[in-house]
Order: C-alpha cells, then structure tokens, then sequence
C-alpha cells in the first residue's frame, strides 16, 4: 500500500494496528459516522441531544469498529479477488490470511449487538438490517456482492447507521421518504464505487451491476439512482433535492471532462463530507433559529 497521507499519520503497516487501521479504510471512514451525525441532527431537539451518550456511543462505533466489521468481513472473502486487484497496492491493504482480522470481525460484530438493549424497535431493527447486510454482502451464503442488482440494493447499508442514530435520539424511525432516499444515494455510491474494479471483477469471474453494464452504462446507473434520490428527498423539502442534486452533475462533468474514474473515485469521501456538511448545518440552523 502506498498512500503518503495515512503513512504520515499512522502506525507502520508492518505493526498489527497500522495493519488494521489501514484496512478499515480510514478515507471511508464518514461514509457510516457521516450518517450518524446527520441523523442525530434532524432527531434532536436540543442541543443537549446532539451529546446524548448513546449518540456519541454509537458515533464512535460507526466510525472505527463497524468499519473494522465491514472491510474485514469483504477482505476475508475477497482475499482471492484482492490479490489481482491493483487498488490494493495503491490505497487499501491486503489481507494476509492472519487470524486477527476474523477476530476482530466477530468482536466488533457482537460491540454492534450490544447496542440493541438501548435502541427503541426501529433503531434495533436498523441495526440489525446494517449487521447482516455489511455481513452478507461478501459472505457466503447470500454474497449480494457477485449477484447483478442486488449488490447494489444491498448497499443500502450506509444509511442505517443514520436510522439507527435517529432513532436512538428521537425514539422513532426517520421520515420512510429520508430513508428511501438514502438508500438510493448509497446505491449510486456503491456502484460509482465499483467501476475501478470492472476489470479485476472480470478477470476474477465476479458478477456484480458495473461488470454487467460496463462503464459508460454504470455511469448512467450511478445518475439515475442520484436523481432518484434527489427526486425523493424532495418530497421532504427541496432543499434536499438540491444537495443530493449535485451528485448526478458530478457524474455529467466527470463524463464530459474524460476524468479517469480511478482518480475520481477518491474525491468522494471529500464531496460526502461537504454534502453532510451542509444537510447537518441546515438541520442545526432549524434547531436553532426555527
């Protein structure tokens, strides 16, 4: 792995922490505390509740260990797969076949459970849907991720942690338009993020949404799912559509300026973050202003 930035700021990837660290993706890290925070947001009503302790428990577990759970549960079961992938020299890690990540997938998997005493129904619900999907998407027997459609449905995932934090704070499920309309941005996400890895998927005989459409056709998937998105969010409120809006144009411009999707695939984790940004801060000013 070569990536300056986490070898400036973590432990070697010789040490066993360095390792872990580097295979939790910490680039992707807000893509599950992202959504804790935003649903935090919207449930509280006051600020006391932005700080309750099960809302800053569960931020702290969508950050580190349901990443752990997550990307080690996909790089056990892709550990064949991953030794072709060119990605993994670049950015992520491999695994070795060493037993800490298992380990580590079955106790950050049973700290996720743990949670489930403390949620009202439909927060434990949400986790426990996050818990099996992260799980199934690369483990046998369902493996979402080598069946067309459904890797991509599956990948709805990203939003529970912010269903689950909602709920925790609010004692109730989201609005069903926000979550439908999460579950259609992660699934544009998940596809957007799949395109880099056509080619080893192909060589490796994976069948996933962006082998069986090519590039150009998924790029229009990727769109379509975002305006969906957009569409549905603005059921809600427009300014809703109009953050989720910027995702399809993203797509546009990356198409039209002939940017190579290796190199737009990581300039994600920084336009996600804007987009939490501005859905979190929009939810504080009504909080706070009316």
């Amino acid at each position: 792995m070569s990536d300056p930035l986490l070898d400036r700021t973590l432990p070697s990837e010789a040490t066993p922490t360095g390792y872990v660290l580097r295979m939790s993706r910490p680039r992707f890290w807000p893509y599950l505390a992202g959504p804790v925070v935003v649903g935090v947001a919207y449930a509280a009503a006051s600020t006391a509740e932005l700080f309750a302790p099960l809302a800053v428990a569960l931020f702290v577990y969508f950050l580190l260990p349901a990443n752990v759970f997550l990307y080690g549960v996909n790089d056990v079961f892709d550990a064949d797969v991953d030794a072709k992938n060119p990605k993994k020299e670049e950015r992520e890690v491999r695994y070795q076949g060493d037993r800490l990540v298992p380990a580590l997938v079955v106790a950050t998997g049973a700290l996720g459970l743990a949670f489930l005493p403390l949620l009202p129904a439909g927060g434990v619900v949400a986790m426990v849907a996050f818990l099996l999907l992260a799980a199934e998407y690369s483990a046998p027997p369902l493996r979402f991720k080598t069946t067309p459609v459904l890797d991509s449905v599956s990948n709805g995932l990203y939003v529970l942690p912010g269903v689950v934090a909602y709920a925790a704070v609010a004692g109730s499920v989201p609005p069903l338009a926000a979550v439908a309309g999460g579950w259609l941005w992660a699934m544009g996400m998940h596809t957007f993020s799949a395109i880099p890895d056509i080619e080893p998927d192909r060589r490796a005989g994976i069948r996933t949404t962006a082998t069986a459409l090519g590039e150009r056709r998924t790029y229009a998937y990727c769109a379509t799912c975002w305006l969906a998105a957009a569409a549905v969010f603005g059921l809600i409120h427009p300014f809703f559509a109009a953050v989720l809006g910027g995702y399809p144009l993203f797509v546009a411009g990356i198409v039209a300026a002939g940017v190579n999707v290796d190199r737009a695939y990581w300039w994600f984790p920084a336009i996600n973050t804007v987009a939490g940004m501005t859905l979190t801060l929009a939810a504080l000013w009504v909080m706070l202003y009316g």
